[in-house]
């Protein structure tokens, strides 16, 4: 059965599920919605009208956690989630963390304001982006660096979804014309550039630079 995934290129979730397929070299047709002005069919896919979704034949699945968790089961080659219960647990909470804590501040502060927001045709708040850069950030950053101060990955020795998670949300925090400071954060600057320099988020960061530096240049 074919895959379908629904989303935007921007997105962070959407990315996230996108590079997720590809390193584990899954077939799939992406198709562009726009989550600002989703089409109005767009419900029958997904109540909430969110992105990613993924259909596959006639399954729908919404939420890039649970889409890549169902992949997962469906393709365990080149596995992306642990096989041991403890750092399956570690595995999910980093994810959460990425998905939920990093977003929040990353994403949805800085990349929203100083990019989504001048797409749109409005100001950027740069107050609330100040905020998030200089008090909700820094202990979020900081808690990340102490846990991959002697590791490479977040869970065990190989990537694994928390990485893929994370990474994602530093893309459109890179986007966001912010970067992970290497001297405050070394271990966690370190990550990112490991993970970016993929070809998957390689690719992914230069077809999305060009048009949000325009974007950033308008605003």
């Amino acid at each position: 059965m074919e895959l379908k995934l629904y989303g935007a290129a921007l997105s962070p979730f959407v990315r996230k599920t996108r590079i997720f397929l590809q390193e584990k070299g899954i077939p799939f047709e992406a198709i562009h919605v726009d989550p600002n002005n989703p089409p109005a069919d767009f419900v029958t896919l997904n109540p909430l009208k969110r992105i990613p979704v993924l259909q596959h034949g006639d399954r729908v699945i919404a939420d890039s956690a649970v889409i890549c968790r169902y992949l997962e089961s469906l393709f365990p080659e080149t596995p992306l989630y642990p096989s041991d219960p403890w750092e399956q647990a570690r595995c999910g909470w980093f994810e959460k963390f990425a998905d939920y804590e990093i977003a929040k501040d990353c994403t949805f502060a800085v990349f929203r304001n100083r990019v989504v927001m001048p797409l749109l045709g409005r100001p950027c708040d740069e107050e609330k982006v100040q905020k998030a850069l200089t008090q909700v950030v820094p202990p979020l950053f900081a808690y990340l660096d102490g846990e991959l101060q002697d590791r490479e990955y977040l869970v065990g020795n190989s990537m694994t979804i928390a990485d893929i998670a994370l990474a994602s949300q530093l893309v459109n925090f890179r986007h966001g014309g912010e970067m992970v400071d290497a001297e405050r954060y070394p271990h966690l600057a370190a990550h990112a550039a490991r993970m970016h320099a993929r070809p998957s988020f390689a690719t992914a960061i230069e077809k999305e630079s060009g048009f949000v530096n325009k974007v950033r240049q308008k605003g």
